[in-house]
Formats: C-alpha cells, sequence, structure tokens
C-alpha cells in the first residue's frame, strides 16, 4: 500500500468515526399520514427507540448489528491503521463487518423510501445520504484495509 494512500484511509477511517454518531441522528426521511399534516422526521437512533418500546429482543439484535457492529469494525480498523493493534485482527474485523447489518438496514430504507409506506407520504431527507456515503466508505475502507502478504506478514513489528 502506499504512504499517500495509507494517510487517506487514516483520515477517511478517522472522519467515520465522526460521521458515524451524525449519520445515526440524522433525518433519514420524513414520513406522515396524509400531506396535509406535519411531517415526521425519522432517524436511526428515533426508529430504535420505537422498537425499544415494543420488541426488546429485537431492538437488541438490530441495536448491536447496525450501530455497534460498524462502530467497533471502523474502531479496529482506525486502530489499525495507527499502529495500534495487530493486523493479525483484520480477520475478525471483516467478520464483524459482515454481521453490520448496517448496509442492509439502508438497503431496507430504500426500498421503503422508493415503495412508500402504503399509506401517507415519505420523502428522503439528507441524513439517509450521509449514511448512505459512511457505509460505502465503511466498506471501501475496509476492503482497502487488506492484510499483507508474504514475508512481511510474520515480522514481530508487523501492525
Amino acid at each position: 500500500m502506499t504512504a499517500s494512500l495509507s494517510i487517506v484511509l487514516k483520515l477517511a477511517n478517522l472522519a467515520l468515526l465522526v460521521l458515524f454518531p451524525v449519520a445515526w441522528f440524522a433525518p433519514l426521511m420524513r414520513a406522515a399520514a396524509l400531506p396535509l399534516f406535519g411531517m415526521s422526521e425519522i432517524s436511526v437512533i428515533s426508529g430504535l427507540q420505537s422498537l425499544w418500546g415494543t420488541d426488546v429482543f429485537l431492538a437488541l439484535a438490530v441495536t448491536f448489528f447496525a450501530l455497534f457492529a460498524p462502530y467497533v469494525k471502523t474502531l479496529g480498523l482506525a486502530l489499525i491503521h495507527f499502529g495500534l493493534m495487530r493486523r493479525r485482527v483484520l480477520p475478525v474485523l471483516h467478520v464483524l463487518g459482515k454481521l453490520a447489518m448496517a448496509d442492509v438496514f439502508l438497503i431496507a430504507l430504500y426500498i421503503t423510501v422508493s415503495k412508500g409506506i402504503g399509506v401517507g407520504h415519505v420523502e428522503t431527507a439528507w441524513g439517509l445520504y450521509l449514511f448512505t456515503g459512511c457505509v460505502l466508505a465503511s466498506l471501501g475502507i475496509g476492503l482497502l484495509t487488506a492484510p499483507r502478504r508474504g514475508r512481511d506478514a510474520k515480522a514481530p513489528t508487523d501492525v
């Protein structure tokens, strides 16, 4: 990996540590039962809050797979980029990335927005684009942070 790519990955990953929480609270869409009434803003956090009120087990699972797994993966990649964690952890982070269902959650949101919720009016908000960008950036950073191959992979100073 070139030095400039390494710097870009570090900075992009650090940006994700800030942007993911912003995207969770940002309005993803606005929905209303009827176009004449006010629109309610829906975010990842507000959706989870309503889920916690109805099904705690499902809310716990969604919270882990949609929030904690992608954030822990991003944090782990940052630690690897800055040499604070060994690259041997990358396979674990890749598995954690596969468990992270932020991308699946995002696809479900797009389907909901494009099809509508059956009754009422739904429009996208700026948070949906921010969340999409975060998910795509996280996938890209994870793919570009590949384990080292060959003789360097076994060096004791490998980070």
